[in-house]
C-alpha cells in the first residue's frame, strides 16, 4: 500500500458493520456515528486475523461480536454479532478453506435473508467459485468450539509465514532466496514434476515461468503448495 506523505486522516483500520437494512447489508460510521451505507455486495482482500466471541460494550449493553480482519486497499475490520447468521456462515466458510487458500486474496460477499438476516459467502476471486458449506445439522454445531478452531487456524496461518521469514534474518537476501529455491528443488524431486510442469504452474499462479523471478513470499507460497501435494 502506497504511503501518502503530508497531512491526512489517522491511519487506523476501517470498521465495517453488518446489518440488514432496506437496500444494503453493511455500513461504516462517521465520527458523528452516522451510517455510511455500503452498496457493494463484496469485499476482496487478504484475511489477516479473526477474533470470535469478543465482548463489546454497546448502547444496548455488553454483546459478543466476531471481528474479521481483512487487508485490501486499506485494513478493514468486519464486525458482526457472534450469534448472527453472518457470523455462523462466515465460520463455516473459513473452516472449509485450506491453509493455501488463506494465503491468497478472497472475496467476502453479503446477501440478504429474511427480515434482519444477512448471510456471508466467500469466493475465490480468480476462479469465481464460492466455498461450499452445508447448513445441515447447524443446530447441533458447537459454535463456540468452531469459532476457537477457526481462530487458531486463521491467526496461526497468518503468523507462520512471518515467523518463517524471521528465522532468516541473519542471512542476506540472496542467501535466503537460494535456500528457498533449494527447498523447492527437494519437493519437486519428490513429486517427480517435470520442468515444464513447474513452469506451467508458475505461469498460471504467479505470471512467471521461473522460480528465480518469484519473491520470497511467493516462494513460501509455492513451497506450501508443494507440501500439500505430498500429503
Amino acid at each position: 500500500m502506497k504511503v501518502k506523505l503530508g497531512f491526512g486522516s489517522i491511519p487506523k483500520p476501517q470498521y465495517v458493520f453488518v446489518s440488514r437494512e432496506n437496500d444494503y447489508c453493511w455500513y461504516m460510521l462517521t465520527e458523528e456515528r452516522k451510517h455510511i451505507p455500503i452498496y457493494e455486495k463484496a469485499l476482496t482482500g487478504v484475511i489477516t486475523g479473526i477474533e470470535v466471541n469478543k465482548k463489546i460494550e454497546t448502547s444496548f449493553g455488553e454483546a459478543e461480536k466476531t471481528d474479521l480482519y481483512i487487508f485490501a486497499d486499506k485494513p478493514y475490520i468486519v464486525r458482526s454479532g457472534s450469534d448472527s447468521y453472518f457470523s455462523k456462515s462466515l465460520l463455516l466458510s473459513l473452516d472449509a478453506l485450506t491453509a493455501e487458500q488463506l494465503h491468497n486474496p478472497l472475496t467476502l460477499a453479503v446477501s440478504p435473508g429474511d427480515k434482519t438476516v444477512v448471510f456471508c459467502s466467500i469466493y475465490d476471486p480468480v476462479t469465481y467459485r464460492s466455498v461450499g458449506v452445508s447448513w445441515d445439522g447447524h443446530r447441533e454445531i458447537n459454535w463456540q468450539a468452531l469459532g476457537q478452531k477457526v481462530s487458531i487456524k486463521i491467526n496461526d496461518n497468518h503468523s507462520s509465514k512471518q515467523e518463517r521469514i524471521q528465522t532468516f534474518t541473519n542471512t542476506t537476501q540472496s542467501e535466503l532466496h537460494a535456500v528457498l529455491i533449494a527447498q523447492t528443488d527437494t519437493y519437486l524431486a519428490q513429486l517427480n514434476w517435470s520442468p515444464e510442469q513447474g513452469r506451467e504452474y508458475l505461469q498460471q499462479k504467479y505470471g512467471r515461468r521461473s522460480r528465480h523471478h518469484l519473491s520470497d513470499t511467493e516462494l513460501l507460497d509455492f513451497i506450501d503448495y508443494l507440501k500439500l501435494q505430498l500429503i
